[in-house]
């Protein structure tokens, strides 16, 4: 950020008893290194409930993947016990879990294109720690604690007055930390066999019953105290955007060219006043900026930093900010926007430019990604199958033939029973095909292991060639193709083998 950019804004007489946050250390870490609590204030506003609303429906979205089906399974359905792994319909088997390599590249090239763009949008609109913190367990505090205020006196107040808070309090955190880690663990093992494991004693699923009450034990420690200091101390995305940021980088700031000098309501009256008494024309009196210091935007911050600072690693880019700023710009009859969603250029006077080398080369990155990683999963059928030659001799000749021996295996990926017909094509004249004469009715997600053997008699026998076993279902829709080699010896042998024995071919 340069200087001339957002510049800093002088600084003012701390209040007493009061901590100001600075750019010098993070908020919530004291001198001595302990832990300073954060008690943001509530705030409404669009911002706020547009967040609300996005937040609803990611939660809700969370909550019911495990109970739509698509195809016979959950839309989301990680079943690690069947190497299998569902998404809306897509099914991967444990052979092609190196396409979620594409899957997975895509989206870290999203989130840099989008990053370079739009700073922590994902931070303060879509990750689950904001997600949950901000609209369950913060909305569970607010219910039974109360305002900012009234939850920093319940902090100073004396066990007893507040024991029957802190135990509904925190007994509504395990409950919620619990659910959230139940409908996680049915990502993989599926609603109705959760539902049985949560009716059997627990040493019957001992790794489950671990699984589910050790991370609702890390949730609850990180909603109900750790909170902030995940995205501060823990998360690299913050440290991330740095490097993927720029000064067209849209971010939350605050336009100190216009809200600087500040000054409270009652100062610039005092200050109007005494020019007044003085005799001093109105042109003496040094313009004021717009901002009023009433610190509403650092109560409401729920990482405790002043933005009027300029951006800080901790901002997660929320807007309740902006919120609280544009609620007080109203009160007092002045321009909203003093905190709004801006480049730093832009905040400087300056005009942001969408399109630079940063997003240009993100944006291509993005489409070569996306293009890669769409064409790799076109490549997935519901199907795999393999044919390898049994074990033993490579062929087989007799009297009267000439025969190879192949294994066929197919499975059915899908979660719904499905039938199959396999046929070798491009055989020579002469050749049979013995095996799978009918089609094959696999249940979901079932596997059939089969011989399939050709013969070929010696008359007919013109050397090794290659032929194609194919696989379709019954509608069609898609077919899978395996080259295999027909192998046999050399037709010259077999020919002067038959004129020494006297058989006539």
């Amino acid at each position: 950020m340069s200087a001339d950019q957002n510049p800093p804004t002088p600084a003012r007489p701390k209040p007493a008893g009061r901590y100001v946050p600075s750019v010098d250390s993070v908020t919530t870490i004291k001198a001595d290194g302990s832990r300073r609590d954060i008690h943001p204030a509530d705030v409404d506003g669009r911002f706020m409930q547009t967040r609300r609303l996005a937040a609803w429906i990611l939660i809700a979205v969370y909550l019911l993947l495990p109970w739509i089906p698509v195809n016979g399974a959950p839309a989301v359905f990680l079943d690690i016990a069947e190497r299998r792994f569902h998404f809306f319909g897509f099914t991967l088997a444990a052979q092609d879990v190196w396409l979620l390599f594409f899957g997975v590249s895509g989206l870290g090239f999203m989130l840099f294109f989008l990053t370079a763009l739009f700073g922590r949008l994902w931070c303060g609109w879509a990750c689950p720690q904001t997600v949950f913190l901000e609209h369950v367990f913060r909305r569970i505090e607010r219910w039974i604690d109360g305002d900012a205020a009234q939850r920093r006196a319940l902090v100073a107040a004396p066990l007893a007055a507040k024991a029957l808070r802190r135990v509904a309090k925190h007994g509504l955190y395990i409950l919620v930390a619990l659910l959230i880690t139940h409908l996680f663990l049915a990502y993989f093992v599926s609603l109705p066999q959760l539902w049985g494991y949560m009716h059997e004693a627990p040493r019957e699923h001992w790794s489950a019953f671990l699984f589910v009450f050790v991370t609702a034990g890390i949730l609850y420690f990180n909603f109900a105290w750790f909170r902030e200091q995940l995205c501060i101390v823990i998360c690299p995305y913050g440290r991330l955007q740095s490097a993927m940021t720029d000064d067209h980088s849209l971010v939350i700031g605050y336009d100190a060219k216009r809200g600087e000098p500040r000054m409270t309501m009652t100062e610039a009256r005092k200050r109007s006043e005494a020019h007044a008494a003085a005799g001093l024309p109105s042109e003496a009196l040094a313009e004021e900026g717009d901002c009023v210091a009433c610190n509403r935007c650092v109560q409401v911050c729920p990482t405790g930093i002043d933005i009027r600072h300029g951006l800080q690693l901790e901002c997660i880019g929320c807007a309740a900010c902006i919120d609280a700023c544009d609620e007080v710009m109203t009160k007092v009859e002045r321009p909203k926007g003093l905190i709004r969603y801006d480049s730093l250029v832009g905040l400087g006077g300056g005009r942001t430019r969408w399109f630079r080398p940063r997003t240009a080369i993100y944006g291509v990155l993005l489409l070569v990604g996306a293009t890669v990683a769409s064409y790799a999963f076109s490549t997935v059928k519901p199907a795999s199958f393999l044919v390898s030659r049994m074990t033993g001799a490579a062929y087989f000749v007799s009297p009267a033939d000439v025969r190879n021996q192949f294994l066929v295996r197919i499975e059915n990926k899908r979660a719904v029973p499905a039938t199959f017909t396999v046929h070798a094509s491009g055989l020579p004249a002469g050749v049979v095909q013995n095996g799978f004469s009918a089609p094959v009715t696999l249940a979901a997600q079932g596997e059939v292991v089969g011989p399939l053997v050709l013969v070929v008699g010696r008359r007919d026998y013109t050397g090794p060639f290659k032929f194609a076993v194919t696989v379709q279902d019954e509608a069609r829709t898609f077919e899978l193709v395996r080259t295999v080699e027909f192998a046999g010896p050399d037709p010259k042998l077999l020919r002067e083998e038959d004129a020494e024995n006297g058989t006539v071919r």
